[in-house]
């Protein structure tokens, strides 16, 4: 009996000391991240690099699953989930961005940014950050901009030296209203569709090709249903971290400076990948037997989009799109 008596207390002690263990030791906040492409990719280690810093930053509290290659749904249905709140957090390209945040839709006009130096530069100052609070009223936290990097065609038919060669091209495109216009200036057939129906489209034929950054396609491995590739560059692609609103606003503010600053923790290592990749891609995809075109007529191209550019003069108002064009 007097050995029941002491085991009880000692179970009574032994679940009064566990009551007092704090909350916050022990739990922990499991949160979702998707991507597109494939884990070795620049938006791999785009969301690798994030929820790594996360964790690391919170002490544990927060824990950020990781999906790749479109497993949560395409970019418009991820981006669509983050602002619903039935997913937390996604990594996009901003092809569907300007469905849900229109201001973006800037940034898609091709030509605008000079290269990797300009681009970022823009993105890093006033206006990209300015643009990054143009979210808030959308139900989502824009965390920090990434990238995706400058947009290149490839094809089946034939190598691509000038908008000629494009004509009657059916290409794969962003569902992007801005790129969609321009294409259609260049004289292909644009074809929305979503990212992860492009591999299968281009080796059924519904497709000719498409146009991409060279991080994605030799991520996706374009290369088996390709023939050509054309560095045209003819547009610089922004990647964005997307938080829903709701989620960012129920972290105590150093949990957001948290996520904040693994956001651009993130961001540097996406960019890293993407210089990576445009010093080693043109070479491996030779290498595994694409037919690459260095030397596009970038002339012959800005001049096929006059008529458009001056309908995006209309659009964005002259000024806007010039103070994007001569950011230093």
């Amino acid at each position: 009996m007097k050995t029941l008596r002491v085991t009880a207390i000692a179970l009574a002690v032994s679940s009064l000391a566990l009551s007092f263990v704090p909350a916050a030791a022990t739990a922990q906040t499991v949160m979702r991240i998707s991507v597109s492409t494939a884990q070795n990719s620049h938006q791999g280690v785009a969301i690798d690099t994030l929820a790594k810093e996360v964790e690391k930053r919170t002490n544990g509290r927060y824990k950020i699953q990781t999906f790749y290659g479109g497993a949560l749904g395409g970019e418009r249905e991820a981006t669509e989930a983050v602002q619903l709140g039935t997913q937390e957090l996604t990594w996009t390209s901003t092809g569907p961005i300007p469905n849900f945040v229109p201001d973006v839709k800037i940034l898609d006009i091709p030509f605008l940014l000079r290269d990797y130096a300009h681009a970022r530069a823009v993105l890093d100052g006033p206006i990209g950050q300015d643009m990054l609070k143009k979210f808030d009223a959308k139900g989502i936290k824009a965390l920090a901009w990434g990238e995706n990097g400058y947009r290149h065609m490839t094809n089946n038919k034939r190598p691509i030296h000038t908008p000629e060669d494009l004509r009657g091209l059916k290409l794969r495109t962003m569902e992007n209203p801005v790129h969609i216009q321009a294409y259609k200036g260049f004289g292909l057939i644009p074809t929305p569709m979503a990212f992860t129906e492009v591999f299968t489209a281009m080796q059924q034929g519904t497709v000719d090709g498409q146009e991409n950054p060279l991080s994605v396609i030799v991520a996706n491995k374009f290369e088996q249903v390709q023939k050509h590739l054309s560095l045209t560059g003819h547009v610089y692609s922004p990647g964005i971290f997307l938080m829903n609103k709701e989620a960012f606003e129920k972290l105590s503010p150093a949990d957001q400076k948290a996520f904040l600053e693994a956001a651009k923790v993130a961001a540097k290592a996406n960019r890293d990948r993407v210089d990576q990749d445009e010093k080693t891609a043109v070479k491996d995809l030779r290498a595994k037997g694409m037919q690459v075109v260095e030397n596009v007529d970038r002339a012959k191209f800005q001049a096929a989009l006059t008529p458009v550019f001056a309908e995006f003069e209309k659009q964005f108002g002259k000024a806007n799109i010039d103070k994007i064009r001569d950011y230093k």
